[in-house]
């Protein structure tokens, strides 16, 4: 018994020394927070290719297209913001067969490939069913990613910091504590507000796709779309001091 209080005497005298080799010590936490919100922007894009003998012939085509295509979408959604992207053209080789002696094969030019991309981007999703459809009776749907507005993000921004800065102050609360000691005991001598951006990412340009038919495509129905949401994370990190 008189051993059992003993011992129990020295974990008692030890506990102001413990806190008392804490003070001074610097700590380095961090709070991490993710807060969701329904994607209102949508970036599509579309595509038009022509293959023809006559170089000119498959440009003219591409650029009629293209025009007929950008103001129905224009028409369907006034709002959109277009962009033109990617414009190529290619000549194209048969496969070389026949070999002389002692030469290379020669490749024969067989034709041309003309291709233009367009990016609309939109808010307006409940319309964009309906000028997908509208535009793929000219053109080729290539891809679409949904995202948040640059509105959006910014209307955001507040809720976003303060769930990052709410999980900082939690686990402060909670690394104080264990210490033996209280928040207000605690000097922030630094904060460090990272990773402020979304998950969202920026869609690649797709590669040149394999011909398309060049006559005039049969009306398309109009494809459902599923908007989705954004992440927005943040990241704090802080370097505190003990008192």
């Amino acid at each position: 018994m008189k051993k059992i209080i003993g011992l129990t005497s020295a974990m008692l005298f030890s506990l102001p020394v413990f806190a008392q080799s804490i003070s001074g010590a610097v700590i380095t936490l961090a709070g991490n927070a993710e807060i969701k919100a329904e994607n209102d922007q949508a970036v599509v894009t579309f595509f038009i290719e022509e293959q023809d003998k006559d170089k000119a012939a498959a440009a003219s085509r591409v650029n009629q297209k293209m025009k007929a295509g950008t103001d129905l979408i224009k028409k369907e959604d006034p709002q959109a913001e277009l962009h033109t992207r990617g414009y190529y053209s290619y000549p194209i080789y048969n496969d070389a067969t026949k070999t002389v002696a002692g030469q290379a094969p020669k490749q024969q030019l067989v034709g041309w490939r003309t291709g233009q991309y367009l990016e609309v981007k939109t808010q307006n999703l409940k319309q964009l069913p309906s000028t997908a459809a509208a535009a793929q009776s000219i053109l080729a749907l290539n891809g679409i990613n949904f995202g948040l507005s640059d509105a959006t993000i910014a209307k955001l921004e507040s809720e976003r910091i303060a769930a990052g800065y709410k999980d900082f102050s939690q686990k402060l609360t909670m690394i104080t504590h264990t210490m033996g000691k209280k928040p207000e005991d605690v000097v922030i001598e630094s904060l460090d507000f990272d990773n402020a951006g979304s998950t969202m990412r920026p869609m690649a340009m797709a590669e040149p796709m394999m011909l398309r038919s060049a006559r005039a495509a049969a009306p398309v129905d109009a494809p459902s779309f599923e908007p989705g949401y954004t992440s927005l994370s943040i990241h704090i990190t802080g370097k505190l001091k003990l008192k």
